[in-house]
Formats: C-alpha cells, structure tokens, sequence
C-alpha cells in the first residue's frame, strides 16, 4: 500500500485520485506544423494522457475552443492550450511574426525561458511534466526538455521518404551531386526509395539557397534523432511506407504515427465553413474539385484567374479554398471578376475549411493541392485522387510517389493554367485510368483509416509510447 492510501485510511477519507501522466507539445508556430502536433495529441489524451500544446501563438494561427481554459475531455484523457508567453516573447498580434527569419530567431532567443517558466508553472500547479514532444525547427525546446531532465520525443511533420533523403545527405550516407553537377540531369539512389531525380530534390532544404538557418535547425533536428530523442515519430503508416520505413529504421528509432488527420468525432465544427457542408450534401457523389493550395503557398492574380477560368471550363462543381492572404493581393473589382468567372452557382469560394472533413465528404471526387505532406497524408486518408500541383520543399518528392508508386493522381504544371487544370481534372475524373486511380485511392484509405483504428499499426505505435510513459520508463 502506498503511503497515500495507508494515510488516507488511517483518517477515513480516500485517497486522492492519481494524476495522469502531463505531455507537453511544443511546435513552431506554423499551422502546417501546429496541425499534425495537436492531432498526435489528441491521440495521447484519448489514451488516458493530460496533453498540454504551445507554441509563440500569432495570428492567423488557428487551434481549438480551450473551453474554460481547462481544456477539453478527448477519451479518457484532457487537452488543452497553453501559449508560450513570457520572457520578452512577442504578443501574437506583432507585426515581426509574419516575417519566418524574424520569428524564428526571436523564438530562439527567448522561447527557452518562456518554456521552462511553463514547465515549472504545470508542476506548481500540481501538473509536473511527464514529457516533451516538439516538431522540426524547435530544438531549442530539447535542450530546454534535457536541462530540466524530461525525456523527449521528435514527431517529423513530412513523409519517411523526405526525413531518409535529409538523413542521408546529412549523414553522407548518398551519393548526392553537389556544385554544377546539381543542376545535371543525374538522380540520388537511397534504400527504400525509388530513384529520385536532381529536380525532385532540388527545392529541398539541402539544394534551397538562401535558407541557411533552416538548414542549421534541420541539422539540429537530425542530430537529435540519433543521439537525444528516444521517440522519434512520423506522420505515415508502415502500409504506405513500408520500405522506406524499414530502411530508415536501421538508423533511427522511427514510430509511424500517421496519418494525422482531423478526427472524425464531432469536434470540428459540422459546418466547417460558410455553409460548405450543407452545399456539399447537395452535390452528387464523387462530383466536386476541390482546390486548396495550403496555408503558405501565394499565388499570384494571373494564375488566381487562370484557376478560375480552369475551373468553370470542367463544367464540374468545386469548392475552391483562396486564402485571406491572396486575396488581398488583388483589388477588389478583380476578385469580384474571378468569383463571377468561376460560374455562379456552380462552384463556391471561401477563404477557409475544414480540409480533412471536407476531403472525407462523399461529394469530393478530386483535389487539386500544392501536395503539402498534412495536405497529401488527408487526401491519401480519404481516399481522394489527386492532381498534383507542387510547388517547394518536399512537395516535387510526394508527387512522384502520389502519380508514379501510389499511382493516384497526375502532375499538372505549375504555375497552373487553365486548360492544364482542365485536362488534368478531366484525367483524375473520367480519363482512361480514373475508375482505376479512384479504386486505388479507395483502397490506401481504407489501409489509412485500419493503421490509426484500434490495434492497428500506428495506434500500436501511439499505444507503446503510452506504456512506456505511463511506467516511467524513458528508453523506447
């Protein structure tokens, strides 16, 4: 008996109930990085966790209803928001947030005592940390984890695909052509992987010039893995990554989580915008395009108007996602010119949704994306064919796996015009191969769906992190 229970019997009153065990998430202040973060969360409190996320909120930062502060019940466990503060740290309205550099740098600089005031605020409050998660581009709050003597665990936001070409350009594991041979023709040969061409990789950090000190922090990052992250997960399943998984795993001690998406519990909003469920009920099946180009791709008004001359030529209904942030770049009479193009009633345009929930929905036929991986990983969940735009970073990479190895999507040029929006759509959707790209989309969906569901593989995944903290255990 513990000394608790023995002294609570000697007095007649019980014993108060244990505290669940505290994770603590620490994201950059991204929305494509802050998403997968909270939904790997609110996979831990399902699970019996208290989950606590923060991040330098700023604004344009979308999270959820905190309740009364407390946060919200999710299963048998509670997560909640907690905004880093303090320290110096920005308000989330400061204009020098909109600038990455800017941000990232002042983070740096006084994200490390603002987390640790955090930690020591949830143990004062009968909180104690149990253990930090953070993403890519936030190592400082492993170093914080590791001073105060918490265990720590990376989740990768992008595919296995993308973290085992990193790793073996860093590693020097590759044969990567670097100088003028990089502009060549020649391709990388990494395990697991297929052949990858010079172009795939170019836009990646290791190829990118001008993005020094994310390269530094993606160095950072790597290093981690190896020597300081016991836990390292990534938003994929082994069904769809099973090679390069098991190739990767040689180095790192990986924990396939994914996917990641947005949970199907009544927790988002059942109209996820405007009135875009109740329009999508009324469409028919499998008819929509559904366009949506992530939450930091601009565009540029030409192409804003070609998408929509595209758009209205496919003579389809489509619900089109054209962010804030574009649209001010175009006055006004332009904007109201492009929605008149786009056909009336035929297609709806908004400046934000719920993408998950709307790549689930029946209505959804075909998405045309930046092939960002949370983008990439929710459409590969739903089962949708894809026409694939990419523009930076790994989004080259996850279109040839997309088009060439899932075979469940095409390539459309980018910048987009409008017959090549209408061609590829017309491809996805009743093309030679569309009966055949659908039914392999349908059947990764169903494999994605079976991998987070009970038992399977990436909840086993969730659940041995689980065990192994709620028995105090800090090795994998």
């Amino acid at each position: 008996m513990s000394q608790e229970s023995a002294a609570a019997e000697a007095t007649g009153m019980a014993p108060a109930p244990a505290q669940p065990h505290h994770v603590l998430l620490v994201s950059s202040p991204f929305q494509s990085h802050v998403n997968p973060l909270l939904r790997l969360g609110r996979r831990l409190a399902a699970k019996g966790l208290r989950v606590t996320f923060t991040t330098a909120l700023r604004d344009g930062i979308r999270l959820f209803d905190n309740g009364d502060g407390d946060g919200v019940r999710v299963g048998r466990g509670v997560l909640r928001v907690e905004r880093l503060r303090g320290g110096g740290m920005w308000e989330p309205d400061d204009p020098r947030l909109r600038v990455p550099g800017d941000m990232a740098r002042h983070v740096e600089a006084v994200g490390p005592a603002a987390l640790e005031e955090l930690i020591r605020r949830e143990a004062e409050a009968g909180r104690p940390v149990t253990c930090v998660v953070v993403n890519a581009f936030v190592s400082w709050a492993q170093r914080v984890a590791g001073g105060m003597g918490l265990p720590c665990a990376i989740l990768w936001i992008q595919s296995c695909a993308v973290l085992s070409v990193y790793y073996h350009y860093v590693y020097s594991l590759a044969a990567f052509p670097s100088g003028d041979e990089a502009d060549s023709s020649g391709a990388v040969t990494i395990p697991g992987l297929p052949e990858l061409a010079i172009d795939e990789l170019r836009p990646l950090l290791v190829y990118s010039s001008g993005h020094e000190m994310w390269r530094q922090m993606l160095v950072g990052d790597l290093g981690s893995m190896t020597e300081k992250a016991p836990w390292v997960f990534v938003n994929t399943f082994d069904e769809l990554e099973h090679e390069a998984i098991a190739g990767l795993c040689k180095h790192i001690p990986l924990i396939p989580v994914g996917p990641l998406v947005e949970p199907d519990d009544g927790s988002v909003d059942g109209d996820v915008y405007d009135g875009c469920t109740a329009w999508l009920d009324a469409q028919p099946r499998r008819s929509v395009v559904f366009v949506a180009f992530g939450s930091l791709v601009d565009i540029g008004y030409d192409e804003v108007v070609e998408i929509a001359e595209g758009l209205a030529s496919t003579g389809r209904p489509f619900l089109w996602v054209l962010r804030d942030g574009n649209r001010v770049l175009l006055p006004q009479d332009a904007l109201d010119a492009v929605v008149a193009a786009c056909g009336g009633d035929l297609g709806k345009v908004v400046p934000w949704c719920a993408q998950g929930r709307v790549l689930a929905h029946g209505a959804v036929g075909c998405f045309v994306t930046h092939c960002g991986w949370n983008s990439t990983a929710e459409a590969l969940a739903a089962g949708v064919p894809m026409v694939a735009c990419p523009r930076w970073s790994d989004q080259r990479i996850n279109t040839r796996f997309l088009v060439d190895v899932y075979r469940v999507g095409v390539r459309a040029p980018t910048p987009l015009t409008r017959e090549a929006l209408r061609l590829s759509v017309e491809e996805v959707t009743v093309g030679p191969e569309a009966e055949a790209m659908a039914a392999r989309a349908a059947i990764l969906g169903e494999k994605a769906r079976a991998a987070v569901g009970d038992g399977g593989s990436s909840d086993r995944g969730v659940q041995a992190f689980v065990d192994r903290i709620t028995s105090g255990g800090a090795e994998p």
